[in-house]
This record gives C-alpha cells, sequence and structure tokens, in this order.
C-alpha cells in the first residue's frame, strides 16, 4: 500500500469517463492494489473521498470515508465505503446548495447544487451488490466521487462563479 500522486485540474485523465471492470477484474491483485493505495492517498490527503480518476487510473472506482474529518467537521460520518461501476440516480427533484471542493483542485471551493437524495448501486471490493438511498451531505459526497469517474469536476456544476473561494 502506498500514497499516490493526486493529479489536478487540468489534467486530461479527469475529464474521461473511467470504463466499468469485470467481478474478475474486481478480484485481481492490481485492482485490490489500487484500491488499498486510493485508501492510504484519501486518508493521507484529509479528503472524504477519492476517484480513481485522481490518481489518474481510469476504472470505475472510488472509495469515500468521513471519520472526525478535521477539513470536514460539519460532515456525517461516512464509514469507509469502496465503491465499483456505481450508478447514481436522484430520487425526487429537491436540490441543496453545497459549498464543495476537491482534492484535484487544491484550495478553491464553490457552491452548488446537488440532489437531497440519491438512489446508488454499486459493487463493493469483494463484488457484493449494494443499493442504497444516501441523503444530504452524504448525498453529495457520492455524487461527487460519481462525478470524478463520469470526467465532471465540481467546477462545471458552481453555476454562479462568484461563489468560489479560497479555503481560507
Amino acid at each position: 500500500m502506498s500514497v499516490r500522486e493526486i493529479v489536478t485540474v487540468g489534467h486530461p485523465v479527469l475529464r474521461q469517463r473511467a470504463r466499468e471492470i469485470s467481478r474478475e477484474e474486481l478480484a485481481t491483485a492490481e485492482v485490490q492494489g489500487l484500491i488499498d493505495d486510493m485508501i492510504d492517498t484519501m486518508r493521507a490527503a484529509g479528503g472524504a473521498g477519492l476517484a480513481a480518476n485522481q490518481v489518474a487510473e481510469l476504472r470505475r472506482v472510488a472509495v469515500i470515508e468521513v471519520d472526525n474529518n478535521p477539513r470536514y467537521p460539519y460532515k456525517p460520518p461516512i464509514p469507509l465505503t469502496v465503491i465499483v461501476n456505481p450508478v447514481l440516480e436522484p430520487v425526487g427533484e429537491e436540490t441543496v446548495a453545497i459549498n464543495e471542493g476537491c482534492l484535484s483542485v487544491p484550495d478553491l471551493r464553490g457552491t452548488l447544487e446537488r440532489f437531497v437524495t440519491v438512489r446508488v448501486r454499486w459493487l463493493d471490493r469483494e463484488g457484493n451488490e449494494h443499493d442504497e438511498l444516501r441523503c444530504g451531505l452524504t448525498a453529495g459526497t457520492f455524487q461527487h466521487e460519481v462525478d470524478h469517474l463520469d470526467g465532471v469536476l465540481f467546477l462545471d456544476r458552481v453555476a454562479d462563479p462568484t461563489t468560489f473561494t479560497t479555503w481560507e
């Protein structure tokens, strides 16, 4: 396991859609090692999530975790969750404005609309299927990571550029 370099805005891999992986590929040492590295990288960077695109891998894999994260004291806890081949769909039309940042867009935040409730279907790292509803800021975190896997950055969803701020 190791901490990988997180690519930043401008790197072309962040604008590409990651490819789905099979259960057989998921079970390989290579992909399991990638997942371990992504967890280490997310934790070392203090992130709430990390998509494979952010470490220059075009596989539909992301990791999410919020556990007493000093960068996000307002976010509810999310146990370590590995999502493989996620499919996300909004439940209802209600949205909420969320001020987001991103490890691949250092020191910049912006306000965007996210769906309040989403249904997320994915495989975990063992290949087990999950189908769950996520709400509020947790739904926002899942939407952010799935956006990465689709080649979309939070910057693309900010409707009002006057909301861009630095972390300070």
